[in-house]
């Protein structure tokens, strides 16, 4: 029995993942065929990077602090205070700052595009789309997908420039760390590479989070609890895969970009 059922989930996975590369696909072969409706990418693009704004600054200006304050208590020890902000900028760089707005909008937004497309499938309006001959993938999905690519790593930048505010103004102003050494040792060791490494890591998490919430909204089927519980399952899997995205990221990067 026990083998019967592990075998159903075994063919169960293997559907979903099969679906789901046909979906990939079927997103990408309509991205570049005509109308492509700008207008719907800007709307979607104000929607989920404008209307993040607020939250993203204020958790990379807590990150920022909050790492700081302890990398200073560590290197207080060998009168090494002054490389915090190295220190910050380069962890904010490559991996906090992607990974933290990732989830901070896998949260915010994620979720949100499940359910949109979610409540559309189970009141028929994505069936009434394909009966007037306009194809659901390219008006709902396709802008959504790469509105949130490109407002990923615009957002981690962000990120990135708050979070080496936040450090500042608690090495400097907080734990008495001198400025000019702080700016000198920030701007020394924190190279281009380290930046472009965790935008480029925030672009591909960008499309990912977009792509998994919009096919589990796209083929929810069921009453309004199947939504929420698709919801939940597309966020959960969408921080699951960027986590082991960003592993599999840094190995490569640090090779690419040392």
């Amino acid at each position: 029995m026990k083998k019967m059922f592990a075998e159903l989930k075994t063919v169960q996975l293997l559907e979903e993942l099969g679906r789901f590369t046909l979906f990939v696909i079927d997103v990408l072969r309509w991205s570049f065929r005509r109308p492509l409706r700008p207008r719907l990418f800007i709307h979607h693009l104000d929607h989920i990077g404008v209307g993040s704004i607020p939250i993203i600054l204020l958790s990379g200006m807590a990150t920022g602090m909050i790492m700081s304050l302890q990398m200073i208590n560590v290197l207080a020890f060998y009168n090494s205070d002054a490389f915090a902000g190295a220190g910050v900028g380069i962890t904010l760089a490559r991996e906090l700052a992607p990974i933290m707005t990732t989830l901070m909008l896998i949260g915010k937004n994620g979720s949100a595009i499940t359910a949109e497309l979610g409540t559309m499938r189970i009141s028929e309006q994505i069936d009434a789309m394909e009966t007037m001959s306009v194809s659901p993938v390219q008006y709902l999905v396709v802008p959504r997908v790469w509105a949130c690519t490109v407002a990923f790593p615009i957002l981690t930048a962000m990120a990135n420039v708050v979070g080496v505010a936040g450090s500042y103004i608690v090495s400097v102003f907080f734990r008495g760390v001198d400025s000019a050494a702080f700016q000198h040792y920030l701007f020394e060791l924190v190279d281009p590479q380290d930046i472009l490494a965790g935008l480029i890591k925030a672009t591909v998490m960008g499309f990912m989070v977009s792509i998994i919430s919009c096919f589990y909204g796209y083929h929810v089927s069921g009453g309004a609890k199947a939504v929420g519980d698709t919801a939940t399952r597309s966020v959960v899997v969408s921080s699951v895969s960027i986590l082991l995205a960003d592993y599999l990221m840094a190995t490569v990067l640090l090779q690419v970009l040392p």
